[in-house]
């Protein structure tokens, strides 16, 4: 097999592909040129975006080109692959600004170098095409019949699928087709859910061009409770640090489940795989350290090593080994919010407090986590969900430090 398929399968990328014999041959024969493409309908990426740039890098690694294809076209009417209902039709103007915070992101991570690895939009092929000729040179290599037999598809028939959306496979297909014609693109990749608008591509380019194209997708990432990877209490977790700060950015790595760590290390970073699978074969304490690296390894090819070793030291100031505040760390590390001492003084109840805090997004997961045992204060536990914080309960620096249950912290400053 090919050197780059071989990392890529090695490291847990690969779910499916059209033809992997026939890909690897390609690849050794000659560098591949690939493209993965993302819709920029929102402000900014999440960690669930990531798995295809970090697939890029290993092939760009590898000898080979890549192209990251901005959705500014299809943007404007959505895909329904993988979604329950129609995604919310925004404007032309926000979707050009989205797309310049992605691929401001996205080069940030791969280091765009206009010759091997670039960009492009497929808004300069979309936007003004024209109807009538599309149907006629496109539409008519479509079949209804098999389209309705793709899994995105079947799945949004039950809830309702609009018209709009059933072009996305045709505009998708083009996209690769576009692609093929301008820069000689032969591979495809994406997430699995993408699977049937790929195999649709390298159909339309066959029966157009008589040229043999690869399709190859990835795994939709879960954690082993059966969770959407990248899920937070708050959200999803956004690159963007304005949005989600690296220190709850690194926490979501710091804490991820036992079982899922040697999966993330060999997806989410680029250590050795033999360290991967070293890291995660500790247990207990050894194991927490192995979260910690990581967490310190994805937060740094995110946001920077700096950010990183910020990161890791607010954790190392928030908790010990048995969850308690670290000796001699610096707590200014620790997220932070100031209130007037004054409004202390007078007393916050303590569910408020903690959704003020961000620990809890409702009075009612507030009076739960209460409730459980798990909201304390100073290390006082909160015992009843109508508890009223004063300054009685200020620690030496004039400080409120809230945990969460074990893995959550926020201080409130007094001032």
């Amino acid at each position: 097999m090919n050197a780059g398929l071989a990392r890529l399968q090695e490291r847990g990328f690969i779910q499916q592909c059209t033809d992997i014999e026939g890909l690897s041959k390609a690849m050794d024969e000659s560098p591949i040129t690939f493209y993965e493409g993302c819709d920029p309908t929102g402000p900014s990426l999440h960690i669930g975006h990531m798995v295809p740039y970090f697939a890029i890098r290993h092939l760009h690694e590898s000898g080979h080109h890549g192209i990251v294809l901005m959705g500014g076209g299809t943007a404007r009417i959505g895909d329904p692959s993988g979604k329950s209902s129609m995604r919310q039709i925004i404007s032309y103007e926000e979707i050009d600004a989205n797309t310049k915070l992605f691929l401001a992101q996205i080069d940030n991570f791969l280091k765009f170098d206009g010759a091997t690895l670039y960009s492009a939009n497929n808004k300069d092929w979309l936007a003004d095409l024209n109807y009538i000729d599309f149907l006629r040179d496109i539409g008519r290599h479509f079949s209804v019949n098999r389209m309705l037999s793709f899994e995105a598809y079947k799945m949004r028939l039950e809830t309702g699928l609009s018209f709009i959306e059933f072009n996305y496979q045709l505009l998708q297909s083009f996209d690769y087709l576009q692609l093929y014609k301008r820069y000689g693109c032969r591979l495809q990749i994406g997430g699995d859910d993408q699977w049937g608008n790929i195999v649709a591509g390298i159909e339309l380019i066959r029966r157009v061009e008589g040229a043999e194209c690869f399709g190859l997708t990835f795994p939709l990432v879960m954690t082993s409770d059966g969770k959407k990877m990248g899920k937070t209490e708050k959200g999803a977790l956004f690159l963007d640090p304005a949005m989600v700060s690296p220190y709850d950015f690194f926490q979501y790595w710091r804490n991820v489940a036992d079982s899922d760590v040697e999966r993330f290390l060999l997806m989410f970073t680029f250590l050795p795989t033999a360290e991967c699978r070293e890291l995660a074969a500790k247990s207990d304490a050894a194991l927490n350290e192995s979260k910690a690296r990581l967490a310190w390894e994805v937060t740094a090819l995110i946001h920077g090593r700096e950010e990183a070793d910020k990161a890791l030291a607010a954790a190392k100031a928030a908790f010990g080994g048995s969850g308690t505040a670290a000796a001699g760390a610096d707590k200014d590390l620790i997220p932070s919010k100031a209130l007037p001492r004054a409004d202390i003084a007078a007393g916050i109840g303590a569910l408020d407090l903690f959704v003020l805090a961000g620990l809890a997004s409702s009075k009612s997961e507030a009076r739960r986590l209460v409730q459980q045992g798990g909201a304390v204060v100073n290390d006082r536990k909160v015992e009843d969900e109508k508890s009223v914080i004063d300054a009685s309960w200020l620690d030496a620096d004039g400080a409120l430090v809230l945990r969460a249950g074990k893995k959550r912290v926020f201080r409130i400053l007094a001032k």
